[in-house]
């Protein structure tokens, strides 16, 4: 193994350490809101199920978690929502779905503003590279959930303000999901458009960009 190699992997392993927390906090906080909202709406059921909770273990699926750090996309435990105990089964199914990525996105400026200071003031690099992994993965996670394809919660805040989506997905929603995972996939092995990374990988340098812009305007004459 020659010296590149080596630094492949202490890299790789860097970034490990960075991602493990990163992805662990970003997906049980958006899974938390789902469960928060859906409680607040009149629903028992994620809190009879125990993801009222900030705890990664009540929320990380082990299988989903790996690909994430593997291949840059996954999932976690979905929480479960009955929509019959809401006043509008649509409207709470909405908001229930929207609470996700608008958590994420929350939790992306919260991690743009701490490492724009960190960077601003010489912290420690794996702090800088922590918040900076923060801020990027919460605005890709956002990004990504929006997309209107089930089971993502995109699909759900589309059928609401369009409420023919529903039985369209219902329609061809299995072939959808077939074109959707492999337009995922089989860019990383075959010499095609990555159509999806092109899209969440602008959304999240613009975002960066944008949002460290918004802090040096604001906070610049501290530093």
């Amino acid at each position: 193994m020659d010296q590149t190699q080596l630094d492949q992997i202490r890299e790789y392993i860097i970034e490990l350490l960075y991602l493990l927390p990163a992805i662990a906090i970003s997906l049980s906080v958006h899974e938390f809101c789902h469960a928060y909202v859906a409680t607040r709406l009149g629903d028992p059921t994620p809190k009879e199920d125990g993801r009222l909770s900030l705890n990664p273990l009540h929320h990380i699926d082990i299988v989903g978690f790996i690909v994430m750090i593997l291949v840059h996309f996954g999932w976690a435990k979905p929480v479960r929502v009955n929509p019959m105990f809401f006043e509008n089964p649509r409207k709470g199914m909405m908001y229930t779905a929207i609470a996700g990525p608008i958590a994420n996105f929350a939790l992306g400026i919260i991690s743009s503003l701490l490492y724009f200071f960190a960077f601003a003031f010489n912290l420690p690099f794996f702090i800088v590279g922590f918040f900076f992994y923060m801020t990027i993965l919460n605005i890709g996670l956002a990004v990504f959930n929006l997309i209107p394809i089930a089971p993502l919660d995109g699909s759900r805040v589309m059928s609401y303000f369009f409420p023919r989506y529903a039985s369209f997905m219902a329609q061809y929603g299995s072939i959808i999901n077939i074109v959707f995972i492999a337009l995922l996939i089989l860019p990383d092995y075959l010499n095609i458009p990555d159509i999806f990374g092109i899209i969440i990988g602008g959304a999240q340098s613009l975002g960066l960009s944008i949002l460290t812009g918004i802090w040096s305007l604001i906070f610049g004459f501290l530093i």
